[in-house]
Order: structure tokens, then C-alpha cells, then sequence
């Protein structure tokens, strides 16, 4: 522990080929878990669209949904977002808009999204 303490500190001890063990990266390949959760990104163009959203955040993941196509038409545009929220609230989970309301971003339970911006102006 003490030649660890010294390498910090600059003190150069010699090394002895003992103070290292190898590592074979093969035995670690294919040990990959499935992840905890997803980020998925869709687009939504009706209400017809939004069935596959919420089976995502279901399921624990985490959808990007590009709403752009629904700003043509207002009536369809307040559906599915009273659609979405309701979804997030459903399973404790979050929603946000962001790029001028071109995107939504929803969160399963256990995952909130901060509302403070990094960085930037303003």
C-alpha cells in the first residue's frame, strides 16, 4: 500500500513485476447486462401514436418524442400532450418540453428531470 502512496507523492520505487496483475479483457466480453433503461426517441403526428409512447414509459424507459407535427393542429396538439402527462403522472415519472416545445421528454418512475439549465445564457 505504501508504493502506492509514494507513486502519488513522486517518490519513484522500482517496480517489481509482482506489483502488477494482468487482466485477460476476453473474461469480461459478453457478461453485458440488459440495461436498467432506455432512452428511445418518436415522433408523433396523432393520438393514434401515442399507445407506443406510453407502453415505453410502461415498461421503465425513457422516450424523446418529437411533437412538431402536432403544432399543425391544436386541438390534436392539447390530446396528446393531456395524453402524455397523464401517463408520467400515472407511473410518478416526469415530462418536460424542450426546443420550443418541438420536443417532449418523458421519464418512467424514479427518474425527474432537473429544471436547471448547465451552462449558457440565461
Amino acid at each position: 500500500m505504501g508504493k502506492i502512496f509514494d507513486s502519488f507523492l513522486g517518490k519513484s520505487t522500482p517496480v517489481v513485476e509482482g506489483d502488477y496483475m494482468e487482466l485477460n479483457l476476453e473474461d469480461y466480453e459478453g457478461m453485458d447486462e440488459p440495461p436498467a433503461l432506455l432512452v428511445k426517441i418518436a415522433t408523433i403526428s396523432d393520438i393514434k401514436d401515442s399507445p407506443k409512447i406510453k407502453d415505453e414509459i410502461y415498461n421503465g424507459n425513457i422516450v424523446i418524442v418529437d411533437i412538431s407535427r402536432l403544432k399543425m393542429d391544436k386541438v390534436m396538439y392539447e390530446r396528446v400532450l393531456k395524453d402524455l402527462k397523464e401517463v408520467t403522472k400515472d407511473v410518478n415519472g416526469d415530462i418536460i418540453g424542450l426546443g420550443d416545445q418541438r420536443y417532449v421528454v418523458l421519464t418512467p418512475q424514479g427518474v425527474r428531470i432537473s429544471r436547471d439549465k448547465i451552462g449558457g445564457a440565461g
